[in-house]
């Protein structure tokens, strides 16, 4: 009769189990553990309600670890969280306790804690809307209530421009442009990649859609063009769009022979990126070809700021 009414109790504790679910029990094999937990221990009906209160003290203080780090998790890291969590919790279980159940089932679930905290901290760094330039719309969980959202990520300078990178090929032969970036893999849902061309070498980023000629709509980040010539020098844009038409990231490349021209466009931009605070992404150097006597001219190496750029282009 004793363990009917014990086994009863519990069940009602699982019933009440707080409603506020911090991030690592989204994962529902976390949920599973603590609840098989409590049924599976054999203890009298104040032990197993003091096991409750600590793990509810446990559970609050997941949540409030959640909402100091943002309150969102990604797949990734919640997956990461709760499989080193889990296996911890299995080795506790499995364990012979050397102390009171009551003091390692506190030392197990501040484990938790801190292990949430360490792979929150790590998302909140690396992972939380990466784009350094650009806009993203980033699927995300929402702690609180385990129910995916998206974040809208903007710029650390609100610029959808990307920079300007300046290609290197011989006449005649062959140059790659890729405007791919790490966190254009996390765009939800179709996107695609607009490349367009001016001849004209010109810093200007606000050219009328007239001034531009389409290349190519796909949804690789990158073209090839083959067999160059002088006339194809010019400024090429590559635009990436989600499927509502929203511009995300703008990446543009300048292909040309001329050393003044470049010397130019990379101080007008230099000095652009410069009057928006922080670079929004560096400029940089994108090597196609070997050495020809007579081939595409390509500018330096990285371009951070204005006295840079006129370090390397001198009056």
């Amino acid at each position: 009769m004793g363990k009917i009414v014990s086994l009863w109790l519990v069940l009602l504790l699982m019933c009440c189990l707080p409603s506020g679910r911090p991030c690592l029990h989204c994962d529902n094999r976390i949920h599973r553990l603590h609840k098989d937990f409590l049924l599976s221990v054999s203890a009298s009906v104040e032990e197993q309600i003091e096991l409750k209160n600590i793990m509810d003290n446990g559970y609050a203080s997941y949540k409030e670890t959640s909402e100091k780090l943002r309150g969102v998790i990604d797949p990734t890291t919640l997956y990461r969280a709760s499989t080193e969590f889990q296996s911890e919790f299995n080795h506790f279980q499995n364990s012979q306790h050397k102390d009171t159940l009551r003091f390692e089932t506190i030392q197990i679930m501040e484990k938790g804690r801190k292990i949430l905290e360490k792979h929150l901290k790590t998302f909140v760094r690396d992972g939380l809307c990466p784009n350094k330039c650009g806009l993203l719309y980033q699927r995300l969980m929402d702690c609180s209530s385990c129910q995916y959202k998206l974040q809208t990520c903007l710029s650390p300078t609100f610029q959808k421009d990307c920079g300007v990178f300046l290609v290197q090929a011989e006449q005649g032969g062959q140059a790659v442009l890729d405007c791919f970036l790490p966190w254009h893999s996390l765009t939800v849902g179709r996107a695609e990649y607009h490349y367009s061309w001016n001849p004209q070498i010109s810093a200007d980023d606000n050219m009328a859609e007239g001034d531009l000629q389409t290349l190519v709509v796909t949804e690789d980040s990158s073209v090839v063009l083959n067999q160059l010539h002088l006339s194809e020098r010019g400024m090429y844009h590559c635009l990436l769009l989600d499927r509502n038409g929203t511009v995300l990231s703008k990446t543009r490349f300048l292909l040309s022979e001329n050393k003044e021209d470049m010397c130019k466009i990379v101080i007008q931009e230099a000095a652009s990126l410069e009057s928006r605070g922080p670079p929004a992404a560096e400029m940089n150097t994108i090597t196609n070809s070997d050495e020809s006597e007579e081939e595409f001219f390509v500018f330096g190496n990285s371009i951070r700021d204005k006295g840079t750029a006129e370090e390397e282009c001198p009056s």
